[in-house]
This record gives structure tokens, C-alpha cells and sequence, in this order.
């Protein structure tokens, strides 16, 4: 624990109130949004054009960041921005406000992301990287779980009273804000950049990128192009006839499985390498995917998303922890920015697919297509080689 700064744990305690806020939300977003009309499609739809948004910003946002040698400013709007989101989606449930306010949240993602992670990186060392980052992952994902404990329990009292929780939500969210007024900016060189930024960016950078960074890059984008949203197997889950309360539950034993094993992942990833423990993860969402295509009752879920938390462990902050080992310094938010906006386009297409796949062909279609391409995706970093990487 001596590796964990100050700033790191500022950092972790505001992703984690901002995860109670967000992820009260998450696992009845998809039961929200069916009692008001939407379809399976139309929910495909929504969350992927708004994780596009999402990563297309974070790349404008995180090469602003570079360029004005400036973190913390965009940190503290981007969280303000995703807390007053939250009452705004509650208020109206048209589908274009929906829209609207869903957008808002992501972008609030958006803008604070690249400039989070870069702070995250300067207060790590390349030896270090996956302990950060796995302790970050870890307090953030323990808001995933106080989150949706506290609307199980709010829906025990209150059946399908969902729009009130989306005012509840604003409290932690806004807690969050004010915590980032603890955070210090670190002095830094601005970056001297010739072209404007847009929202385009990042395709400035992948040009110029180290070539180790864009096979990595290809790798997780091809992963990204699969991985559609969790609102999915959620939605197979009370498919296969789990009451309201059931269905969090699992969410919330995920996210538990996820928050405990995130610290872990990224001490054993400093010691085998980073790229072995991506891997090892790649193959347990391919083993979570296929299951899922034949799971019955409450002990497969209960199962599959035990492993799957040891995927997200594996994975999420580890991707990270490697793309911020084989970029300079000063380039590590339009690094992370441009990996997270590229990806974003990948989890539109994918979250759009998976919606038409599952309508037309059925879910388990769908994840029997993901879980085969993951497998492909996992060898494909095997037989990868990067300079300058702790692999």
C-alpha cells in the first residue's frame, strides 16, 4: 500500500462515490427503460451511440489535456457534468430526452477520463502501473457494489418506482465533485501542437503513435467490436424469468467479484506481465459468453458472473496500465483518449449488432458469436510481441 499516493486515493474515492451514483442506475436502467417503451434494439441503440460519445470526447478531451499541461480542471467539470445528468434522465422518460440525458452523463465520462488516467499514470512508476491502476479499478468497483445494494433495497420498499432513484443518485455523484476540489495539478510542460483539436483528434495521434501502441491498439479494438454492452446479459438473465431483486443481485455479486480481485490482478500483472493477465482475462469473458448461451437457472448466472468479475479484474485497468507503458510521458492522455474513442466507435457497433443479432437470430446467437471471437482475439495477443512492455 505504500505505492498508493494521496492523489491516487482522492482519485479512488471519487470514481467510487461516482459509481455509487452511476451504478444505482445501471442494473435497473434496462427494466427503466423497457417500462417506458423502449425495445431491445432501441436499448442497443442508446447505450451504444452514448459510449460513443463517451470515447470520441475522451479523445478530444484527453489531447486538450496534453496540450494545456492541465488534469485536474477537467476532471472536476467531467464529474459535475455526469452528477447532474442523473436527476435530468428521471424527469422526462421521452426517448429523445432519454437520449439527451444519457449523452450528457457519458460525455461528463468523456471529459474527465484521459486526464484522470494520466494522473493515475505520473503517480505510478512502469513497475508499478498495475497496482495503481487494479487499486483505482478496485475502489471504483466498490461503488459498483454499494450502488446497487442501496436500489435492491430501495426497490424492496418501493416496487418499480424507478424514476426517484435517479434524484437519489445526483447525492454521491455531487459528494464526488466536491472531493475533487482535494486534487493538486502538477505542473507540466504544454504540449507545442501546430493542428487545432476537434473531436477527430485522435486521428492525429494514432498517426504519429509508436507502432507497439497501435498492435495493441488493434487488439482491444477487436475485442471492443464484441464486447457489447452488460446491459445484455442482464437482459438475458430476467429473460430466462429472474425477478427485478434477482437480477441486481447478481449485478451486485459481479461487481463484489470485480472490486475484490481488481487489486490482486494488477499486483500478480506486475509481477507475470501485464499481457498474460490481459489474456488470461480475454479467455474468461469467451468461457462467461459461451455459457451464457445455455445457462438455465440462478447457480450458472450466479457462476458465470463470478468469473466474469475476474475477467473485468483482468482487463480493465490492466489494458490501460500497458498503453500508458509504451507512450511517452506527455502523450499518456491522448494515448488513453484516443484508445477510449476509438473504442467507442467499436462498442456502437458492437452494442448496435448485438441488439439486431439477438432480434433476428435470438441471444444466443449473440453470445456465442462474441465468445468465439474473443478466443481469436486471445491469440492473437499471444503471439503479439510490443517493445518497450513488460510483457
Amino acid at each position: 500500500m505504500k505505492k498508493i499516493t494521496k492523489a491516487v486515493w482522492i482519485l479512488s474515492f471519487i470514481s467510487l462515490f461516482t459509481d455509487v451514483s452511476s451504478e444505482m442506475l445501471y442494473p435497473i436502467m434496462p427494466l427503466y427503460l423497457k417500462s417506458i417503451g423502449f425495445s431491445v434494439v432501441l436499448i442497443g441503440v442508446l447505450e451504444g451511440f452514448a459510449e460513443a460519445i463517451a470515447g470520441l470526447s475522451k479523445g478530444y478531451f484527453g489531447k486538450l489535456s496534453d496540450q494545456n499541461g492541465k488534469r485536474v480542471p477537467f476532471v472536476q467539470f467531467g464529474y459535475l457534468l455526469s452528477a447532474v445528468s442523473k436527476p435530468i434522465m428521471g424527469f422526462f422518460t421521452f426517448p429523445l430526452w432519454i437520449f439527451l440525458s444519457r449523452t450528457m452523463d457519458r460525455l461528463g465520462k468523456g471529459i474527465r477520463t484521459g486526464a484522470r488516467d494520466a494522473l493515475l499514470s505520473d503517480e505510478a512508476t512502469p513497475e508499478t502501473k498495475g497496482t495503481v491502476f487494479g487499486f483505482h479499478r478496485s475502489m471504483d468497483t466498490l461503488g459498483a457494489v454499494l450502488g446497487p445494494t442501496f436500489a435492491l433495497v430501495f426497490l424492496h420498499f418501493y416496487p418499480e418506482n424507478y424514476s426517484i432513484l435517479f434524484f437519489i443518485a445526483a447525492i454521491p455523484g455531487l459528494s464526488a465533485f466536491l472531493i475533487s476540489g482535494l486534487l493538486k495539478e502538477n505542473k507540466k510542460e504544454k504540449l507545442i501542437i501546430q493542428e487545432r483539436s476537434n473531436f477527430l483528434s485522435h486521428f492525429i495521434y494514432w498517426k504519429n503513435a509508436p507502432i507497439s501502441y497501435k498492435k495493441l491498439v488493434i487488439g482491444l479494438l477487436a475485442f471492443g467490436l464484441i464486447n457489447s454492452s452488460d446491459l445484455f446479459l442482464l437482459l438475458m438473465v430476467k429473460a430466462k424469468g429472474l425477478e427485478d431483486s434477482q437480477v441486481i443481485g447478481i449485478y451486485i455479486f459481479y461487481n463484489l467479484v470485480y472490486a475484490l480481485f481488481s487489486l490482486p490482478a494488477g499486483i500478480l500483472a506486475d509481477k507475470i506481465g501485464l499481457k498474460p493477465t490481459l489474456v488470461f482475462g480475454l479467455f474468461a469473458f469467451a468461457s462467461v459468453y459461451g455459457g451464457m448461451a445455455f445457462a438455465e437457472n440462478t447457480i450458472h448466472f450466479y457462476s458465470l458472473f463470478f468469473i466474469y468479475g475476474i475477467y473485468a479484474a483482468s482487463t480493465e485497468g490492466i489494458s490501460k496500465a500497458l498503453i500508458t507503458n509504451i507512450i511517452p510521458k506527455t502523450d499518456s492522455a491522448s494515448a488513453i483518449g484516443t484508445f477510449a474513442g476509438l473504442n467507442s466507435i467499436a462498442a456502437l457497433i458492437a452494442s448496435n449488432l448485438g441488439g439486431l443479432i439477438w432480434f433476428y437470430s435470438g441471444p444466443k446467437s449473440m453470445f456465442l458469436i462474441s465468445a468465439l471471437v474473443s478466443i481469436f482475439v486471445s491469440f492473437y495477443f499471444i503471439r503479439l510481441s510490443l517493445n518497450k512492455l513488460e510483457a
